[in-house]
């Protein structure tokens, strides 16, 4: 079976790593519409799909669909009458910017008998594989809180997704701290000590104790092994991660965002 996706926003780099992607697997997707204005980028992303002006045109016509909009705050909206219908759907990093939508979208789909999954596109790297479970973890990478598209969340979510797949389980209360021009969370998770490190400027990287330290280098087709991971979940019916995988950096991300404002403040 070829699927027949959509995509929904499309102001995201990620857009056209994704379709290019897909345009190079015929046999397994092809993209059939994209929701935006009919301009000369989402032209080229249609090809020879079409461009239509709202989510909604899109039911029945596609049979899935990935939501590549920028702000994780408007992903709820976008995703659930999709997977209230039936339609599985990937959204593109964060899931969203507040438990309670990200709980919706996953309930929205358990109605509708599909699959939702969301993550960032730095867990499947081979930069974050190879190492084992040690007694701390440390991720650091850019991140800005003020950013318009979800403040912290928007870039953020790479940091807190990186820790999840070396630490997972339920994370603990976030404590939140600037060190050193980086604003530092630290939370307990599975009996691992974590550690956030949200910087400016910089590569990311992750520590983990007793195996040492890496940079997850990004290449230009860095999006491709979570485009792979979608497939697999049209083509299994199965998603990749479990809801409580999905919940727990929106948990933490929670956190920072609220002791931010909350330092603000004081």
């Amino acid at each position: 079976m070829v699927f027949r996706v959509g995509l929904v926003g499309t102001e995201s780099s990620h857009a056209d790593g994704i379709v290019g992607y897909l345009r190079s697997r015929p046999e397994a997707a092809r993209v059939v519409a994209v929701v935006g204005p009919a301009d000369e980028r989402n032209r080229g992303l249609a090809g020879d799909g079409v461009v239509v002006a709202s989510a909604g045109e899109l039911l029945g016509m596609v049979d899935a669909v990935i939501v590549t909009s920028r702000d994780g705050a408007a992903h709820r909206q976008l995703a659930v009458p999709f997977l209230a219908a039936g339609v599985p759907v990937w959204v593109d990093k964060p899931l969203a910017t507040r438990v309670v939508d990200a709980e919706a979208m996953m309930a929205a789909a358990r109605r509708g008998g599909t699959t939702v999954t969301s993550y960032s596109a730095l867990r499947w790297l081979p930069d974050a594989e190879g190492f084992g479970r040690g007694p701390a973890v440390t991720v650091s990478g850019p991140a800005d809180p003020g950013s318009v598209y979800g403040g912290i969340f928007f870039y953020g979510i790479h940091v807190a997704d990186l820790a999840q797949r070396l630490a997972p389980g339920e994370p603990g209360p976030v404590a939140v701290t600037h060190e050193d021009g980086a604003i530092v969370a630290r939370y307990e998770c599975g009996g691992v000590a974590v550690t956030l490190r949200f910087v400016a400027e910089g590569p990311f990287e992750v520590e983990v104790a007793g195996w040492g330290r890496r940079e997850i280098r990004l290449d230009a087709d860095y999006v491709v092994p979570g485009v792979q991971v979608f497939l697999e979940m049209l083509a299994s019916g199965v998603a990749p991660l479990e809801d409580a995988t999905m919940l727990a950096p929106i948990r933490v991300l929670e956190q920072v965002r609220a002791q931010l404002a909350g330092l603000r403040a004081g």
